[in-house]
């Protein structure tokens, strides 16, 4: 029993970390504003709510975020960004974890990485609207944007980017699993 505790203590911290530097080589994505960066830091989390369950996945997005926050810094002081990323990622991977963990097959990780890029791509484009873009431009100082700005940016860009950083971390993550195949049913049978 003590030695699973630190088996999974120690993956989760170096998923964490693996997370962390993934998330350091974030990247514009082409035809969308510059602030709305894709990484591949959430399959890291992703693998740990596979392997030991939400809470863990959610744990990688913690440590990921607490580390960016405290190394990188963030433009506003305030951890706008890392909460952003945070709930992006813990509403991403609890559903891939949940029905992938009770189907254990690739068939219940599809359902899962479907309904996660969904859950997120909508949820995130209400909390830009009214939470995020609003808390950006008070920290930074800026004017506001008009409501129908707002609403413009959101459905063009936000929406869209979220649903598509959901469907290529998916892809990425179905042909990772299918090399780490191995480890990760000896990992699920030892937990």
């Amino acid at each position: 029993m003590q030695q699973s505790r630190v088996r999974k203590n120690v993956t989760v911290g170096m998923l964490s970390t693996i997370a962390y530097l993934l998330m350091m080589l974030d990247f514009p994505f082409p035809g969308f504003p510059t602030f709305l960066q894709i990484d591949f830091s959430d399959v890291p989390a992703l693998i740990a709510a596979i392997v030991f369950g939400p809470a863990a996945g959610i744990m990688v997005e913690v440590i990921k975020n607490v580390l960016h926050y405290l190394i990188q810094g963030s433009a506003t002081g305030v951890p706008v960004g890392e909460i952003s990323n945070f709930i992006a990622g813990t509403i991403f991977i609890i559903p891939t974890a949940v029905f992938f963990r009770r189907f254990r097959s690739m068939k219940g990780l599809f359902i899962g990485l479907t309904i996660g890029t969904l859950l997120m791509t909508i949820v995130m484009s209400i909390l830009n609207y009214y939470v995020f873009m609003p808390a950006y431009t008070l920290f930074l100082n800026m004017p506001a944007m008009s409501q129908e700005s707002l609403k413009q940016l959101v459905v063009a860009a936000i929406l869209p980017f979220n649903l598509i950083k959901g469907v290529i971390v998916a892809i990425l993550l179905a042909a990772l699993i299918s090399k780490i195949k191995t480890w990760l049913t000896n990992q699920l049978l030892i937990h």
